[in-house]
């Protein structure tokens, strides 16, 4: 079974450019979970007949969301935190909106594990959203996936929105304190990590240097300065059935690219 993930920037211009049902073609995921579609369901024309379709989409247009493309029906499939962990944060509106109508989070229930699509909030370039990712998406996510892991082991991906070491960024010196690197976000991430929970690529290629998000500016694409912000993490138990974790920097179409696992059962 191959799980891909991808951040797509915007669905309907990665259709308009050719480059999303390219990559469709050409890689053939059982399972695609996409970030930031940018997109109600009413507003993309796509066929897919081979794959159940599952989305996500913010209240405010054209901005965030996420969607599930399997080729395995999904046994169950909700859009929200735990009723029990909605009412232990602080959930609230800040300038950018309320953080649980925005599309971010997708729970699928499969045979053998949960599938939860994530598209992190970003902190902003002046860390406006910090507190936000620190003291209520990223705990809350964390409780939401041991929650689930009770019945289910687990498969997490998506954009995370933040470098977890000095290895997953071109420049982590000149970043210590910027949005993606600071040491409250690569701590949410050491969280995960600390409660059981695999870095598949990680575990597979421990030392490699290879990123999934580039900036616009300065040509950071083509002299690959970039950063691992995109990740498939699994719960341990499922670490045998891991059989491949690979990041698709060819892939255009995005200023991400896909990432993959294989999982054998």
């Amino acid at each position: 079974m191959k799980l891909f993930s991808w951040n797509v920037n915007g669905l309907r211009a990665g259709l308009k450019k050719g480059t999303f049902l390219q990559f469709l073609a050409q890689e053939n995921p059982d399972i695609l979970c996409l970030q930031e579609t940018k997109a109600k369901i009413d507003q993309v024309e796509i066929d897919l007949p081979d794959y159940e379709e599952y989305w996500n989409s913010a209240e405010r247009p054209g901005y965030s969301g996420t969607a599930i493309f399997s080729k395995i029906p999904a046994q169950d499939c909700c859009v929200e935190f735990d009723a029990a962990l909605q009412q232990k944060y602080s959930w609230h509106d800040d300038a950018y909106g309320n953080p649980l109508s925005e599309g971010r989070l997708q729970i699928s229930e499969f045979e053998h594990f949960y599938l939860i699509n994530v598209y992190v909030p970003n902190s902003k370039r002046d860390l406006s959203r910090l507190k936000l990712r620190e003291q209520i998406w990223d705990p809350a996510l964390l409780a939401q996936l041991q929650l689930l892991e009770q019945k289910k082991p687990i498969v997490i991906c998506g954009d995370f929105n933040a470098a977890h070491t000095d290895i997953d960024l071109a420049r982590p010196k000149q970043n210590q304190h910027n949005a993606g690197f600071t040491p409250e976000e690569r701590q949410g991430i050491t969280n995960l990590i600390d409660a059981g929970f695999i870095d598949t690529f990680r575990a597979l290629h421990p030392t490699d240097v290879r990123y999934t998000w580039w900036a616009h500016f300065a040509h950071a694409r083509e002299n690959n300065i970039g950063w691992r912000i995109d990740y498939f993490f699994i719960s341990k138990s499922l670490l045998p059935h891991l059989k491949s974790a690979e990041i698709y920097e060819d892939i255009l179409g995005s200023d991400h690219c896909p990432v993959s696992i294989e999982l054998e059962f």
